[in-house]
């Protein structure tokens, strides 16, 4: 399975390296920053809450209404975080297997895979458990993967970035009309995931993040795993290959993670969008195209991310809230069309 995009020759690797000093200043303050979202994260919300009761509410003090508002951010915190960096090294990972920029679940209709086969699962199957929901999820995301492969590499050129960005965005407007036309005669299932399909992490709980946490990891560890092979497949297949490295197998098992990771976080959190497009371009910027440094740092900043949409979600509409999946959206539609744009005058 081969990959048509102009490969970057060696130098052009070399020349987005950065000195390893640099990535760790910069990991510091990935690190700092996420602290401090997370401390807003439990500060702000629908109820402003002091200093005290947060420190109460955190220590699991939950006899006043502000303690108990800070005890139920915190697992909701928890659920940004764990999302955020799935999507994002979700994203990153499919950039890399695809050698394509335009690269998200949300946009190659993984996330929408995803959706529908919940939907299908609870509405036609029965299921209610929350692991057959998980599986359904990660089959969705895998089916829809590989569908928007194969119609993207149809015609001449195979499967170009712009190609697999348009059947992506094709398969993901089906898919939710699919969604739309089962859920539309249940009401009581329309009901539930009215919200649901938006993108959001209110309502989080701990059984919740027990429950996706080790999904999560393994989904993350295959993609971690393969870091050094998606530097290999940045250089072309061929000199991939000339180098020893096994171009097939690094993509299916890298995409197998990325797709539990997308479905894992779908399954728990709804589609969220764009999360998985934005950090990745933007963590390249900070450390260069090493994915052994890149994957990391995409994960810390895909969860500060979210932690960040999801607190300008609950202050910009006191008392009611924004999804995340809306502010990301914000977000992350002027950048898809920033890299379409660029994508157009490099190829000309």
């Amino acid at each position: 399975m081969s990959i048509t995009q102009p490969s970057p020759s060696l130098s052009t690797v070399a020349q987005v390296r950065r000195p390893t000093t640099v990535r760790l200043a910069w990991l510091v303050g990935l690190v700092a920053l996420l602290i401090v979202l997370c401390v807003a994260s439990v500060a702000f919300g629908v109820r402003s809450v002091s200093l005290g009761e947060i420190i109460a509410g955190v220590t699991g003090d939950t006899s006043g209404v502000a303690e108990a508002a800070v005890a139920a951010r915190i697992p909701r915190t928890v659920l940004a975080i764990l999302v955020g960096a799935a999507l994002a090294l979700s994203g990153a990972t499919m950039q890399a297997v695809t050698r394509n920029p335009l690269a998200d679940p949300g946009i190659l209709g993984v996330s929408a895979g995803a959706a529908l086969a919940v939907v299908i699962g609870i509405a036609f199957f029965s299921v209610t458990a929350p692991l057959a929901t998980m599986g359904f999820a990660i089959a969705g995301s895998a089916v829809a993967a590989v569908f928007v492969y194969m119609v993207g590499s149809l015609g001449r050129g195979g499967a170009t970035p712009l190609k697999l960005a348009l059947a992506g965005a094709a398969t993901s407007a089906a898919f939710m009309s699919l969604v739309s036309a089962i859920l539309l005669p249940r009401v009581d299932i329309l009901e539930t995931f009215r919200f649901w399909q938006i993108g959001g992490v209110g309502g989080a709980t701990w059984d919740r993040i027990t429950l996706v946490l080790p999904v999560l990891a393994i989904g993350a560890l295959i993609c971690f795993a393969c870091a050094r092979g998606m530097n290999s497949l940045a250089l072309g297949d061929d000199l991939a290959t000339g180098l020893g490295e096994n171009v097939a197998r690094t993509r299916i098992i890298a995409s197998a993670g990325a797709v539990v990771l997308c479905g894992a976080a779908t399954a728990v959190a709804g589609p969220i969008a764009f999360v998985g497009l934005v950090i990745p371009h933007l963590c390249r910027l900070l450390v260069g195209t090493d994915h052994r440094w890149l994957l990391p740092f995409t994960a810390i900043a895909g969860a500060e991310l979210l932690i960040l949409a999801d607190v300008i979600g609950r202050v910009i509409a006191r008392p009611q809230e924004i999804e995340v999946g809306i502010i990301t959206a914000f977000i992350g539609a002027p950048f898809f069309i920033w890299i379409v744009r660029r994508q157009k005058v490099r190829e000309l």
